[in-house]
């Protein structure tokens, strides 16, 4: 036990720089690997958590423009959404940070995109930021028009019209579909130290440090099903949190027609 706590105290948090420099070289204990993959979620979290922030906002106004009737801003909502969910995130990668290492030559501000602490969240903001557009796209599409309707008769219009009927019914259409992008946008944080983007000094992710002991011992048999459970209960608290504001979009409904998330996970990106 003092052993393991040693562990946990030396490795917990060297995925960003604190604890000991160097990974245990052989001899690994269960301890350690269940320590080191999950000082790697904390990038996982951290990519996951920044981007959906981000993306959401971004994704509100992609969708808008992409029912807007200017064809300038309709065309170009329309374009980066097809350009970001018809490529792979894999391939998003490995472009952006080519991209980013040609712009560092010209301007050395874009020097710190060059990182995957930015350079990897940038692709993943917009990636999910493509994915979700299309989500509330749909859901603006499918809000009855007797909501729009009972809005003008009320007198709104413009801003206080989207602020209090169009955006919340979106959200409230929108939130099963999501969830799923949320989840997977975490599962997809796992391919960012597998692109171009380096580990600087070893710090990587969930899925690097599981790659490095089944590389050492041989045997993937314990640290990816290791990786894999750290990734369930990930997925079990992502699921809980939009569940509870699932509820707090439909608490006006009756509980018997009240949307219920659906958990459908995507197989690829």
């Amino acid at each position: 036990m003092n052993a393991c706590l040693q562990t946990i105290t030396d490795y917990g948090l060297r995925a960003i720089g604190i604890g000991k420099r160097l990974l245990p070289r052989e001899d690994f204990t269960l301890c350690e690997q269940f320590t080191l993959i999950g000082s790697g979620m904390i990038w996982n979290v951290y990519f996951g958590v920044l981007a959906l922030i981000a993306g959401f906002g971004f994704a509100t106004l992609l969708a808008l423009g992409k029912t807007s009737n200017n064809k300038v801003i309709r065309k170009q909502s329309e374009w980066f959404i097809f350009l970001f969910r018809g490529s792979p995130l894999f391939i998003q990668f490995f472009f952006g940070y080519f991209l980013f290492l040609k712009l560092k030559t010209v301007f050395p501000i874009f020097a710190p995109f060059t990182a995957a602490w930015l350079g990897a969240l940038v692709v993943l903001f917009f990636n999910t930021s493509a994915y979700t557009a299309e989500i509330f796209y749909g859901a603006l599409r499918s809000i009855p028009k007797g909501d729009i309707e009972s809005a003008d008769a009320y007198g709104l219009s413009g801003w206080s019209r989207f602020k209090r009927v169009i955006w919340p019914t979106m959200l409230r259409l929108a939130w099963p579909a999501y969830t799923n992008e949320a989840i997977f946008l975490f599962h997809a944080t796992t391919l960012v130290f597998f692109s171009g983007f380096p580990a600087w000094q070893q710090r990587g992710d969930a899925l690097y440090y599981a790659s490095y002991f089944a590389d050492k011992t041989f045997n993937p048999f314990i640290p990816y099903p290791i990786l894999a459970g750290y990734f369930i209960l990930l997925t079990l608290c992502v699921i809980g949190l939009f569940s509870t504001v699932n509820r707090r979009l439909n608490r006006h409904l009756p509980s018997n027609t009240r949307q219920r998330l659906r958990i459908r996970p995507n197989l690829i990106r």
